[in-house]
């Protein structure tokens, strides 16, 4: 195979730097597998290991700082197809050290490169991760207050399959690549290598201390045969094949004529037990009964079982763009925890809008038309109450559309039960 490097962009890196040998390493390990361009896909970081994408005539994505992983996840499993590569310094494992863990225990076919010249180059020289606590660095004794990280150690204990330590000045640097690239699931080599831009400035590091560190390091050479298992995107894909196909999307036809002409804007405002986001999503059934573009949008407490409880539905015979609701046209005011969230509300309605007010709430003053309402029924039910009355009124909805949104959205015996409720308010 032939040379997959970008001759219209050559590598730039500064004289003596590791990342270019890691460069050619890459290339020639592209060459002895026999991958073509469109095979591949280099995903970079930010950082002097972000250019990596530029100087090869491959698929490229280049990403945010300390997330090149995630965009590898996405396109592997878009693309299980395509050989995913990421490139990042020891700057950006710092930075989306979670996604690293994730990367690791999820054990998707990517190979990762981690640059590793313990610091921040581009940006001055900065502690990163991997610093030695007695290196000289651009951030003060910032990295004398903290341990630095063994990558591998960490990769391991998270369930990376393999996992590999090398010098970028190692001989056979390109047949660690490609055998990173050829292992069936997540990989990770960490390229220990200089920085002659910042850190051998102040730190004295050669290729033979880097060699002599290795050797003294824990051992890490590859496979990890304790966390050998399926890799990701196929054990995916043969999990998914065994399920049973999702149901495809409801068809609802158009079966009534609406109510109104204009755009109606509705809003039920209750509180938590009271079934409004249900509510809401029949009052939308039902508006699609009848040809109508529909919308909705909910407001809750993250406590959910407790608290105001508010849902907003939009009727319109145009696609709707904005689903923002300022000045409804119906309001359905249940609950006083409902109400008091949206209390701004009521100053803006007019004589055309309308609320149906249950007993025991206050509103503000208004100038829209208000009809009280003593459902006589458990307040749980107060919202599908407050449906049907709207219905008996012709506003918005008439009982034909409600009656098929009830069916669209419940079956028996729970029908029934809502169906009852219904009927006993018609009259």
């Amino acid at each position: 195979m032939n040379s997959l490097l970008n001759t219209a962009r050559p590598p730039v890196f500064c004289p003596g730097c590791s990342h270019e040998r890691i460069t050619y390493a890459l290339d020639k390990a592209f060459q002895h597998i026999g991958l073509s361009g469109n095979q591949i896909a280099i995903v970079s970081d930010i950082g002097c290991s972000g250019l990596f994408d530029t100087f090869f005539n491959t698929h490229a994505l280049h990403g945010l700082h300390g997330r090149a992983l995630t965009y590898a996840v996405g396109l592997k499993l878009a693309r299980p197809e395509l050989t995913v590569i990421v490139t990042m310094g020891d700057g950006g494992l710092g930075i989306g050290g979670a996604h690293l863990l994730s990367a690791c225990r999820r054990n998707l076919d990517i190979t990762l490169l981690i640059l590793n010249n313990f610091n921040f180059g581009m940006t001055g020289g900065q502690f990163s991760v991997t610093t030695p606590q007695n290196a000289t660095v651009g951030s003060g004794f910032l990295n004398q207050l903290e341990m630095p990280m063994d990558v591998c150690a960490v990769a391991v204990s998270a369930g990376a399959a393999f996992v590999r330590r090398c010098s970028s000045y190692a001989k056979n640097l390109a047949e660690d690549i490609e055998n990173a690239i050829c292992f069936k699931g997540f990989s990770i080599l960490d390229i220990h290598g200089i920085c002659t831009g910042r850190y051998t400035k102040a730190n004295k590091l050669t290729p033979k201390m880097i060699e002599k560190s290795l050797a003294e390091s824990e051992p890490c050479g590859g496979v990890v045969e304790k966390n050998l298992r399926k890799e990701y995107g196929g054990h995916y894909r043969e999990l998914a094949a065994g399920l049973q196909p999702l149901s495809p999307p409801l068809n609802i036809e158009a079966r009534f004529a609406p109510l109104e002409t204009a755009r109606q804007e509705i809003v039920i405002l209750g509180n938590a037990g009271q079934r409004v986001m249900t509510a809401g999503e029949i009052l939308c059934l039902a508006g699609m009964s009848a040809g109508l573009q529909v919308s909705q949008k909910n407001d809750y407490d993250i406590t959910v079982l407790r608290g105001p409880a508010i849902s907003e539905v939009i009727f319109s015979h145009q696609e709707i763009g904005y689903t923002g609701i300022e000045n409804p046209s119906v309001v359905l005011a249940i609950s006083q925890e409902g109400v008091n969230r949206r209390k701004a509300m009521f100053a803006a309605l007019d004589e055309s809008a309308i609320v149906i007010l249950a007993g025991g709430v206050d509103i503000p003053p208004c100038n829209a038309n208000i009809y009280p309402a003593d459902f006589g029924i458990n307040s749980q039910d107060f919202a599908l109450a407050a449906l049907a009355m709207l219905a008996k009124l012709k506003k918005a909805v008439h009982t034909d559309m409600l009656d098929a949104g009830l069916r669209l959205r419940f079956k028996p015996p729970v029908l029934d039960a809502a169906l009852n409720i219904i009927r006993s308010l018609k009259d």
